[in-house]
């Protein structure tokens, strides 16, 4: 999943930051409210944590300003405030969920994740394409009842394809979600990680990981025709 971190005191931001990446998840920080919202509305996210007392836009007036704007990406907000009024005040403008600081990182990787199957609609976290079958909690891959083991990147890849089948994802868009923002978009690092599912996967044909010429790659749909 992709997260974004909204936070201005470095020792949180850095706890938060590597603690997430060590689950799996891709994180955006920013420092500043005004430029944590920016990247909001700009970029696609799983996630966003939210700290109420930032620089300049503070963090209920970001919340505030996506619902206006119709986004609904689940929100969880980070405070050292803990007082009901705020925590109500954060609620009632469209937060998810509440975390008061300090808090344990287990509790909010816990927290993150039960989110995101409420708000899904109860979305299933096993994720199944012919053979294979990817546990997106537990982050394992099993192919044919056999665990395949495969490198952070070749899952989130592997499971961004398998979100939506038959749909096709640019190399652009791919490197967004799978790599983040710092890469140079003319790297061949996707076609070597597709290269490597390819080889590790060896899915069948009705169900295999299709380059679309000029575009990028989808994952069959089982009733497509090649």
């Amino acid at each position: 999943m992709k997260a974004l971190l909204v936070e201005d005191e470095q020792r949180i931001a850095s706890f938060v930051c590597s603690g997430l990446r060590e689950q799996g998840f891709l994180v955006d920080h920013c420092e500043d409210g005004n430029l944590g919202y920016d990247y909001a509305l700009s970029r696609q996210y799983d996630i966003i944590l939210l700290d109420i007392m930032v620089p300049g836009r503070d963090g209920l007036a970001i919340l505030k300003a996506l619902r206006r704007d119709g986004r609904d990406t689940p929100v969880i907000l980070l405070t050292a405030r803990n007082e009901l009024d705020d925590r109500l005040q954060g609620l009632n403008l469209g937060a998810d969920d509440y975390l008061a600081k300090p808090f344990y990182m287990e509790e909010l990787v816990a927290r993150i994740h039960a989110l995101r199957r409420r708000v899904s609609g109860e979305r299933q976290n096993v994720l199944s394409a012919g053979p294979l079958k990817l546990d997106r909690l537990a982050r394992v891959a099993h192919l044919d009842g056999r665990e395949v083991e495969l490198t952070s990147r070749e899952f989130n890849l592997m499971e961004y394809l398998m979100r939506a089948p038959g749909r096709v994802y640019t190399r652009t868009q791919i490197l967004e979600h799978v790599w983040g923002y710092d890469f140079d978009p003319q790297t061949n690092m996707v076609d070597v990680c597709i290269q490597r599912l390819r080889k590790k996967l060896a899915l069948p044909e009705h169900v295999a990981i299709e380059a679309v010429r000029g575009v990028g790659y989808r994952l069959r749909k089982p009733d497509s025709e090649a």
